[in-house]
């Protein structure tokens, strides 16, 4: 079996080193100079230094070389630019081809999912057999061969377990669901989150607010998810609730990590120019809040990410409207 992975920013990377282990695996990556790396010294410079890769990992800047003969392909690109690449390989990806993508976002303009966005491009591609794999999988730590868990998601039982044998290592556990919407929404939103999360790091607030902060966001995510179509539980496993508290609890997430520069008082330009991966929270945020004005959910934390990325309040300030909102219940109907 052949597994080709697109993309070598530092999960992409960390996930076909994963792969290469146990399974016949090609790393497609946009810099040349990235691929001879992988390939001849099995370290990524740019995107995961200092990471020692699997001596088994292919890798190549020539998406034909790496996607011919694939019989699963793992799209390890943000989401932004998941439709331009899935245009690109369109022509060397059979239908019933298990399709996962890594990315956590909403793409601009249109609000779609990356799984969407993808199922929109291969337009003949088998629909249960484009998923997403999503959790708390931070790759520096992943990469370490600490022990973590992932979710991979596909309305095709088989293919879902096809790509979750693959994945499995006695260090890295994999489970299976079919709830695609509910964990790519989950994905998402817990970056926007995450960058709330940061804020209060950075303006030096406690555990209590912290744990205030990611729990209510999960309650703004899981409304959201199901509004979509995703199922309640979702949100209580690792996709949503492990994902988020990961994302915001960690300075290896570039969410919070833009989240602590704004509370610095920098702005989104200046943190963003100095940046060699992409945070998907920042071009995501307006997305989720058009998605959640479409359906009528109420997201306030999202919001004020929202105000701080466009300059029109400041972490104090998002902060000061949160805690004197309007009083209501804690509880509210997911169904």
């Amino acid at each position: 079996m052949k597994v080709a992975v697109i993309g070598a920013g530092a999960w992409g990377t960390t996930v076909a080193s994963m792969l290469a282990a146990t399974v016949d695996t090609v790393l497609w990556a946009l810099e040349p100079e990235v691929a001879a790396a992988v390939g001849a010294e099995a370290t990524n410079p740019l995107y995961l230094p200092g990471v020692a890769l699997s001596p088994k990992l292919l890798a190549t800047d020539d998406l034909r070389v790496a996607a011919d003969g694939a019989e699963v392909v793992i799209l390890g690109v943000p989401a932004q630019f998941v439709r331009g690449v899935a245009t690109e390989l369109a022509a060397h990806v059979a239908a019933d081809v298990p399709v996962v993508s890594l990315a956590k976002g909403i793409e601009r303009g249109t609000l779609l999912r990356p799984t969407q966005v993808v199922a929109e491009v291969l337009s003949g591609h088998d629909p249960g057999r484009i998923g997403v794999m999503s959790g708390p999988n931070l790759a520096r730590e992943v990469a370490a061969g600490q022990p973590a868990a992932t979710v991979v998601a596909l309305a095709d039982p088989e293919a879902a377990a096809r790509v979750q044998a693959l994945l499995m290592t006695e260090r890295f556990r994999a489970y299976t669901s079919d709830d695609v919407v509910g964990c790519e929404i989950g994905g998402a939103v817990k970056n926007v989150l995450a960058i709330a999360a940061g804020m209060v790091d950075g303006l030096d607030f406690g555990w209590n607010t912290r744990s205030a902060l990611i729990t209510r966001g999960l309650a703004e995510l899981a409304r959201l998810g199901v509004a979509l179509g995703g199922q309640p539980l979702t949100f209580l496993g690792l996709a949503g609730n492990g994902d988020l508290i990961a994302t915001c609890c960690s300075p290896l997430s570039r969410n919070h990590t833009v989240g602590v520069a704004l509370a610095g008082g920098r702005s989104i330009e200046e943190i963003l120019a100095g940046a060699t991966s992409v945070a998907e929270g920042v071009t995501s945020t307006p997305g989720v809040l058009e998605l959640a004005a479409r359906v009528g959910v109420d997201m306030p934390i999202a919001v004020e990410v929202g105000e701080v990325l466009a300059g029109r309040s400041s972490p104090h300030e998002a902060i000061h409207s949160l805690m004197t909102r309007e009083a209501t219940t804690e509880l509210h109907d997911l169904g």
